[in-house]
């Protein structure tokens, strides 16, 4: 019963609302024809003036010097690789070469006597460097000597001081080759360096 009083509610009030309801028609307005329209007319003159400077400015880093690669990858081998680049606005060098691990070889050079079986050579070998020669005479087994082992090697390298690896003799001591090397590489980098800095 109030569903049906709800349906004839909403058809009541939709049946008055279409009643009320009025057609509007849109009337054109022409001043010649209908004294009570108004007709405006409107003109609009515009002028826009722009003046627009734009500048860009881009900046790069300069170009990079990539050091070389230096392959290490055979482990026979006693060397170290070493390399380095430099760039500038102007120029870039690299460079890289490799030296002589020169206690490497010492160890590698011991380990083949010893395997041959000359052990007091491989010792000798050994004894080439100050800390070994310090620890062998700490210990109360000194290096060999002129193939002097025991008590007559300390004696023969107590009678000659001058012999013994890393001895101050007072008078300057020589640099060996690969010493050489490694002070002309580093004074030619440094060179370059300093002819680089004066460029700029």
């Amino acid at each position: 019963m109030k569903k049906t009083l709800v349906y004839v509610g909403w058809a009541v009030f939709i049946i008055v609302i279409w009643l009320m309801a009025k057609e509007v028609m849109a009337e054109g307005c022409d001043s010649t024809t209908n004294s009570n329209c108004i007709e405006t007319n409107s003109n609009t003159n515009s002028t826009v003036n722009s003046n627009l400077n734009s500048e860009t400015t881009v900046k790069s880093p300069p170009p990079s010097a990539m050091s070389p690669t230096i392959n290490n990858s055979n482990s026979d081998l006693c060397t170290v690789g070493v390399s380095g680049a430099v760039q500038t606005q102007i120029l870039g060098f690299s460079a890289g070469a490799t030296t002589r691990d020169m206690n490497c070889e010492r160890l590698k050079n011991a380990k083949v006597l010893y395997d041959m079986g000359m052990k007091v050579a491989a010792v000798s070998v050994l004894c080439q460097d100050k800390r070994v020669f310090e620890s062998m005479m700490n210990a109360g087994t000194p290096c060999p000597y002129d193939g002097l082992v025991g008590t007559p090697a300390k004696e023969a390298w107590k009678n000659n001081p001058h012999l013994i690896p890393g001895a101050k003799t007072g008078k300057k001591e020589e640099w060996d080759e690969d010493t050489k090397s490694t002070a002309t590489g580093a004074g030619a980098v440094g060179g370059l360096l300093l002819a680089l800095l004066l460029i700029l």
